[in-house]
């Protein structure tokens, strides 16, 4: 390889290594319900406000290309059945994982939607993709037994994250409301974020990937 063409494979490299691509999947708090349908919903380019959705909002403040992968309506063992296809075929150096609010709302034992996690954080790994787990956002219209399930399932994503030594990114925290930690910043629906709400989403987000990427630039610097 000829010194021109050398450089044009290190500037390649150093731009992919700057610029990480990142899969959001999950439910309609990753697709960015109800203003937009991501491109899983309504394909090629999804439809409505794409402004909208927590994955712009990293965009944004990174500056970094995030895949849309949400679904609205979606319980873990859907988004389970689509992973392989729809987040770790695009090779992905990050997977933002966000799944868990329709399987409380419809009832699924928790331990199903916890091995549903397990194995999408596993196969994440194994694809040589760092899987984030997001804590699930809290919805107003939620009733009490509802909003104890969350805090359970929650508490076991912080607790799974550690476990398996890999990134935990407390979006519950910051879709709340400052005075009620079980319901959202504000919604238009009782069910789903408000853009106010998905940005917040989306900055926590940034800041999670932000320090991940930190270590790997120090490693560079030590090799030069």
């Amino acid at each position: 390889m000829g010194p021109i063409s050398l450089l044009a494979f290190l500037s390649a490299s150093f731009s992919a290594a700057q610029a990480p691509l990142v899969v959001a999947i999950g439910d309609s708090t990753t697709a960015g319900t109800p203003y937009f349908l991501s491109p899983s919903e309504a394909p090629p380019g999804g439809r409505g406000d794409a402004e909208a959705p927590y994955p712009r909002e990293i965009e944004r403040r990174l500056g970094w290309s995030v895949l849309n992968r949400g679904v609205a309506g979606e319980r873990s063992d859907e988004i389970r059945a689509r992973f392989m296809r729809d987040a770790l075929s695009e090779h992905p150096r990050y997977v933002i994982l966000l799944a868990g609010v329709n399987d409380i709302y419809q009832g699924v034992p928790l331990s199903e939607t916890e091995k549903n996690l397990r194995w999408m954080y596993e196969r994440a790994r194994e694809s040589r993709a760092l899987p984030i787990a997001a804590s699930v956002l809290p919805f107003d219209r939620s009733t009490a037994a509802q909003r104890a399930r969350l805090r359970e399932l929650n508490d076991w994503i912080r607790k799974e994250a550690a476990a398996e030594k890999i990134p935990f990114c407390d979006f519950a925290a910051a879709a709340a409301d400052g005075r009620d930690r079980d319901k959202l910043s504000g919604s238009p629906d009782g069910l789903h974020p408000n853009r106010a709400t998905y940005a917040l989403v989306g900055a926590a987000a940034a800041r999670c990937l932000k320090t991940l990427e930190k270590p790997r630039a120090a490693e560079k610097n030590q090799l030069r």
